[in-house]
């Protein structure tokens, strides 16, 4: 972006003088994504074994079960009753249910979503298990290597790696302010994915991609400020309108 600025304005001091000037240039594209000018360190995250196992055991299938249709995203624990999810994976749910790596199927109690975000905070009376996320307190810069835990297409709990590239605009319009884009290529299913730093930590939180297989987060200080204002948070209907 710095050099398509500098060219412009290179052109115009060139041209300054001259009776016509020429169109100015079009618009940037809503759907734009940035090229990462960084390399990273590594490309993948090496997760330790034990890293690795509480990414898995943390990490949840989320089945909507809805008016005449069941759809299926991913989530991960915050607490032994507390779990993040997307929104649009919880929409026009009838009923909620997760299913964990060790095959027990949880149902949800409860749900609060927040318009500022593509998040959702679900709570069960069932305790998920041991292991709970650690959230980072930054975001990941430009150049920094993720590693994506989910359930694409609702089957079987695989990773993605990939490499953060810089903030972009929602490309769903459904969040207030920048979002992430990365390389990691993610699935249908993979929405709510908790998105792993080198040190395991959630960086973010996966909700969309687009034709190019990049994928878009929500990054975890937006995540971090949510849970510290419960006030951005109201609760989500879950059943079929009469």
């Amino acid at each position: 972006m710095k050099r398509a600025v500098a060219a412009i304005a290179g052109t115009m001091l060139a041209l300054s003088g001259c009776a016509v000037l020429p169109d100015s240039p079009e618009a940037m594209p809503t759907n734009w994504v940035p090229v990462s000018t960084l390399e990273p360190e590594q490309n993948n995250v090496a997760l330790s074994p034990d890293g690795f196992s509480a990414a898995q055991r943390m990490t949840v299938r989320v089945r909507n079960i809805g008016c005449g249709f069941i759809s299926t995203g991913t989530g991960f624990a915050l607490d032994a009753f507390t779990l993040v999810t997307n929104r649009h994976v919880i929409d026009n749910a009838n009923s909620v249910e997760v299913s964990t790596h060790d095959g027990r199927i949880i149902e949800v109690s409860a749900a609060s979503v927040t318009t500022v975000a593509d998040i959702a905070i679900v709570t069960t009376d069932t305790s998920l298990g041991g292991a709970f996320a650690a959230r980072a307190e930054q975001d990941p810069e430009e150049g920094d290597a993720i590693t994506v835990v989910g359930y694409p297409n609702g089957g079987r709990l695989t990773t993605t790696t990939g490499v953060v590239l810089g903030g972009a605009k929602d490309p769903i319009g459904g969040a207030v302010g920048t979002v992430l884009a990365t390389s990691a290529v993610v699935e249908p299913g993979s929405s709510g994915s908790p998105v792993l730093n080198e040190s395991g930590q959630v960086v973010g939180v996966v909700y969309a991609k687009n034709d190019a297989n990049q994928s878009f987060i929500v990054p975890v200080s937006t995540l971090n400020s949510l849970l510290a204002q419960p006030s951005l948070l109201v609760p989500e209907p879950t059943e079929c309108d009469a």
